[in-house]
């Protein structure tokens, strides 16, 4: 196989290279590029220009959806790739038409070398985009050296805005380090930052107008990943949220939003809402696959070649490079295995089943398409303020900062924790805040829900029973579409040691109120799959709300669901206030078996056939 390769510019005079600037020598090198290299072409006529290689299997988080609870069996380091392994392959793929590379992990920046590396590949002619991918915990630490070395392009991994949730899916703390690697690669003019946020249903796919929102006045493109199938993160068809239903929940927030032009070879469908600052992305692996305009490959942390992300061939360049394979028969492996590239993945289903690595080894959070740099772009920015809060009792760390200068939109600001002096209410909310700024998150005075009871007369048989009196699920789809609302409750007697330890926030478990809190909102996404009869509602609206009661030394909780359909939410709030008081029972079961449910009950309900409910006060 004859091998072509770009002109190179020790080709050129010497006189010229000295002339030459690097903007210059970009530029010639893209004019007077040779034919594309066979080596890095397949046998669809794809062209593999595009490199990502992963610099570590470790990382510094343990995301659900990338790594298996257990872990994984780690690499023993002198099978990794050397520093001089990963620049000499660098530079070979370099020198047959590769025009950007993007390190990957595990988690590059743990890498102890990895501003060397960046350096180097700075150095590499015909090389226009070195990009990184990072969870962004270290990152507003070293991004400023990254950039001095030759970093052109970043994407952050962020899932949630909710900092207890991040947790949750991170199974670490570190959202506000995230944060703050945001606003630093926003501030050093990386235009635009680039967020990718895999979306699973149950767990963040409320969040998407939060995320939406943070576009209007950043200059991000926040990207949403459909969720995948990996080897260990229990990949599951009903988890996947599709690229269609996103754009359906998005388009009726903002019905004008805009699709923007895509590029050659892009892996996302792009949208802008008008007036905004930044845009919207979708990466549709498995609803809508890319494979024809592929144009990647992946060397991974140990030295395989993967040439398809969803394959499960790999072939080892490491063996080959110790073995002292010269440039030739490097090229030939290469281009044997690029040879062997498939038309197109094997579909969502199908991929469930194959035998893959976990994404962590892969090196892959799907960090797509970079951003030039441009300084000269920037609108001011205010430096990063934390403003920290009192409240009553004590709270775990995490739950302290907020952000509060962050120009996001007034209309619908991102998800976040709102406490104030001395009250005693601590919630979540997926909810924009009201416009007077209310500190409590629920207010059983829901507007539109009157004083008093205008129940149609009650049914006189069972709706969920057919004529044989057989279970059966009551069909919705000729009943108007309302807004509806339920408002439920649910009071955890905890007797006065565990209350107190409570209040004071000193179980082992840790905080029994933010834990029950954020599983009242997981609960409520799920009741369709708790219930067996229940509708499947896709809710616009959680709020979840715990009071510390100290005359019966008790926690009453508040539940409130919130959308827009053709059924009501009662079930969705009464879960939701159920599965709280059971996880505070969970929380506290090791200091006292003495601890009793009760008072589960609705308290008001809105938009339904048979009218409003509200239930009096003494009931």
């Amino acid at each position: 196989m004859k091998k072509l390769r770009q002109t190179e510019l020790s080709d050129l005079p010497r006189i010229t290279q000295l002339v030459l600037s690097p903007v210059k020598r970009r530029e010639f090198l893209r004019d007077h590029a040779a034919p594309f290299s066979a080596f890095l072409t397949d046998n669809f006529g794809r062209r593999h220009n595009y490199l990502r290689i992963s610099l570590t299997e470790k990382c510094n988080l343990r995301c659900q959806y990338c790594m298996p609870e257990q872990g994984v069996p780690l690499t023993p380091k002198a099978d990794l790739l050397t520093t001089k392994e990963i620049l000499t392959l660098s530079q070979l793929f370099v020198k047959e038409g590769v025009n950007k590379i993007r390190l990957t992990g595990g988690e590059p920046l743990i890498r102890p070398d990895v501003l060397d590396i960046v350096a180097q590949l700075q150095q590499l002619d015909g090389l226009k985009t070195i990009a990184i991918t990072t969870n962004g915990i270290n990152l507003a630490r070293m991004l400023p050296r990254l950039q001095g070395a030759g970093l052109t392009a970043i994407n952050i991994s962020l899932d949630t805005l909710v900092p207890a949730k991040f947790e949750f899916i991170a199974r670490r703390k570190g959202f506000h380090k995230v944060m703050e690697g945001i606003h630093k690669a926003i501030e050093l003019g990386f235009d635009p930052v680039k967020v990718n946020c895999v979306v699973m249903r149950g767990l963040n796919e409320d969040e998407l107008l939060d995320f939406v929102a943070l576009s209007e006045g950043l200059p991000l493109d926040v990207r949403f990943i459909e969720y995948m199938p990996f080897d260990g993160n229990k990949w599951n068809f009903k988890k996947m949220v599709s690229y269609k239903e996103m754009l359906d929940m998005i388009q009726q927030h903002w019905p004008e939003l805009e699709k923007l032009p895509e590029e050659a070879s892009s892996t996302a469908k792009a949208f802008r809402v008008p007036g905004f600052q930044g845009q919207i992305s979708f990466i549709t692996s498995m609803s809508e696959h890319f494979c024809g305009s592929c144009n990647r490959l992946r060397i991974t942390a140990d030295g395989n070649l993967k040439v398809c992300l969803f394959g499960n061939s790999e072939v080892s360049l490491r063996d080959h490079l110790r073995a002292g394979a010269s440039e030739e028969e490097l090229l030939s492996i290469i281009g044997a295995a690029v040879g062997r590239k498939k038309q197109q993945h094997a579909g969502m289903l199908n991929i469930a089943q194959m035998k893959n690595r976990p994404m962590i080894l892969i090196g892959c959070f799907l960090k797509l398409q970079d951003a030039p740099l441009t300084p000269s772009s920037l609108p001011p920015w205010e430096p990063l303020h934390i403003q920290r809060f009192r409240v009553r009792g004590h709270f775990s760390s995490h739950t302290e900062p907020v952000w509060t200068r962050w120009g996001l939109p007034q209309v619908l600001p991102p998800t976040q924790w709102r406490l104030e002096a001395g009250s005693p209410w601590r919630f979540y909310s997926s909810h924009p805040q009201d416009p007077d700024r209310n500190p409590k998150c629920l207010n059983t005075e829901i507007s539109g829900i009157p004083a008093t009871p205008r129940l149609s007369p009650i049914s006189d048989h069972l709706t969920h029973l057919d004529s044989e009196g057989r279970a059966a699920m009551v069909d919705v789809g000729r009943k108007p579409t309302t807004e509806r609302v339920a408002v439920a409750s649910a009071t955890v007697f905890l007797g006065l040691e565990a209350f107190n330890l409570v209040r004071q926030n000193q179980l082992q478990k840790g905080d029994a109120l933010a834990v029950a809190q954020l599983a009242g909102i997981q609960a409520s996404k799920l009741t369709s799959q708790l219930i067996p009869l229940c509708h499947h509602v896709t809710l616009s609206h959680t709020q979840v709300q715990l009071e510390l009661d100290a005359a019966r030394h008790a926690v009453v909780i508040q539940a409130s669901c919130r959308a827009w359909g053709p059924t009501g939410v009662e079930m969705e709030a009464l879960t939701s206030a159920t599965i709280a008081a059971l996880t505070l029972y969970d929380m506290c079961k090791a200091v006292s078996r003495d601890i009793v449910l009760g008072e589960i009950k609705l308290l008001s309900k809105t938009g339904g056939q048979r009218g409003d409910f509200k239930r009096s006060l003494s009931t």
